[in-house]
């Protein structure tokens, strides 16, 4: 791995020592791992009342979603796993075989429980994707190339984000939902073909074969700890919920003290939540942030069409503009120097911070434009942010933890999400929340969420500014 102090104080890295025909195909496989568990998830959601009126089911809709987020951490705490003992190319492919299974059940589903088997791995294999491509970004790429990797990556998602919702209406209304899965399982299948049987990778430094059998007990106490968290998001009630995410909570503090005394078998990084290391300060970052922001995504459509009257349509291009400002700020600000980065983190996650306490006054009066505020600064902020969060992160990272780190970032990053959807499930039953609420009541509801986030904020904050302040600074590896 890379750390000098001529990396560090480079000014400025050209396009054209990224986009060369050498690297072209590390690339490309870093991006397409990314771009089908990006756009699937939201064409997907697209599909899903077209998907509904076919095969039935709508009270298993909340699992389709709930299912794919636990086979996508699962897969992600298992990717650096993988690819410590056998390299690169055969647990993508396979991610990407299992993708493509996933896509083609679900395509040919006659009930919605079958077409769940379908999403559980499409979870699997497209979180298993995700996880590796940001482990073959930091073995395939120079440390200083990193930043405008992160760029294209991020123009990717940003045009999933974007385009997914309208590519699944077009195959809802039109073309018909089942071929929504063909198309993405056909991409998923022609993926694992160039991964398996065409490309050359090049020897993965820090991929070593080693012994050691894959730790079922302690994946089974992740995945029943994001069951029961997930569960507990699903059909809220007070008593239930509250057993239920206590349970998986319980669960999940059981597999990270299992997984630290497993030595060199861990799944995640060292102390991956404890804010007094740089990584552990990264991590518990990465979670409080998912937390604190997940209230836009999950309650402001139905909100703004509560309140303001808005059509589902223009509630959905309001969050489109963090998607598309995520993707300004990750190209803009990605030449930055290396010595730059606690500043541009800082900034970004104080922007970040800044849209979700702006909500709690912009949500409740509007007007709907207005929203694109708080969206605007979330997104801007975690463009800004996160490709130096894992620039900064992979140089104060031992190295034997490295492969360890882009799984644990993507694993942390949606169980956030998870834990975050079900505390704010359990708010806002508590606060009254139904379809049927009036605007003032809705308007009372969105200011009681958004406040709600404040405290997963505060710890936020206070993570970055651990990882960030220049003591942490101190533990730096190179090599």
């Amino acid at each position: 791995m890379t750390g000098t102090t001529e990396e560090m104080d480079a000014a400025h890295v050209p396009w054209r020592e990224v986009l060369t025909r050498a690297q072209m195909s590390s690339l490309m496989l870093v991006c397409l791992g990314v771009w089908l568990h990006a756009a699937d998830a939201l064409i997907v959601a697209t599909m899903m009342p077209a998907i509904v009126a076919s095969v039935g089911g709508e009270e298993y809709v909340a699992w389709s979603i709930a299912l794919y987020e636990i086979g996508t951490i699962l897969a992600g705490a298992t990717g650096a796993w993988l690819t410590r003992r056998v390299g690169l190319r055969k647990p993508m492919g396979g991610a990407a075989l299992i993708f493509a299974a996933g896509c083609m059940l679900s395509a040919v589903a006659p009930t919605m429980p079958i077409l769940l088997i379908g999403r559980l791995l499409q979870g699997i294999g497209g979180g298993g994707l995700t996880a590796m491509s940001f482990i073959a970004m930091n073995r395939l790429f120079a440390a200083r190339h990193l930043a405008r990797v992160m760029a294209v990556i991020s123009v990717l998602w940003g045009g999933a984000a974007f385009l997914g919702p309208l590519v699944g209406g077009v195959f809802a209304e039109h073309l018909g939902w089942r071929w929504g899965f063909v198309f993405f399982g056909a991409q998923a299948l022609a993926l694992a073909v160039w991964i398996l049987l065409i490309l050359r990778l090049p020897p993965a430094a820090g991929s070593v074969a080693q012994g050691g059998r894959l730790p079922l007990g302690r994946l089974a106490l992740l995945g029943l700890g994001i069951l029961a968290v997930a569960w507990a998001g699903i059909g809220i009630s007070p008593l239930r919920t509250s057993l239920l995410l206590m349970s998986g909570l319980a669960a999940l503090t059981l597999f990270l003290v299992a997984d630290e005394r497993a030595g060199v078998d861990r799944l995640l990084p060292r102390r991956p939540l404890d804010p007094r290391t740089p990584i552990g300060a990264a991590q518990l970052m990465n979670l409080a942030m998912s937390v604190a922001t997940i209230a836009l995504i999950a309650y402001g459509p139905l909100l703004m069409v509560l309140i303001h009257d808005a059509s589902p349509t223009e509630a959905g291009m309001v969050l489109a503009v963090e998607a598309i400002a995520w993707t300004v700020a990750a190209f803009a600000f990605s030449g930055a120097p290396e010595s730059r980065d606690p500043f541009h983190i800082a900034l970004g996650i104080c922007c970040v911070a800044a849209g979700v306490a702006s909500a709690i006054w912009i949500l409740p009066h509007g007007p709907l434009a207005l929203i694109t505020i708080p969206s605007g600064l979330q997104g801007f902020g975690f463009g800004l942010a996160w490709t130096f969060v894992l620039r900064r992160a992979r140089r104060l990272t031992a190295p034997d933890d490295l492969d360890r780190l882009s799984g644990a970032s993507s694993t942390i990053g949606h169980f956030g999400y998870a834990f975050g959807a079900a505390l704010l499930g359990i708010l806002a039953n508590a606060m009254g929340f139904s379809t049927e609420m009036t605007a003032p009541e809705a308007a009372h509801l969105a200011r009681g969420l958004f406040i709600g986030c404040l405290p997963a904020l505060a710890i936020g904050l206070y993570a970055t500014w651990r990882f960030t302040r220049r003591g942490a600074a101190e533990p730096a590896y190179s090599g």
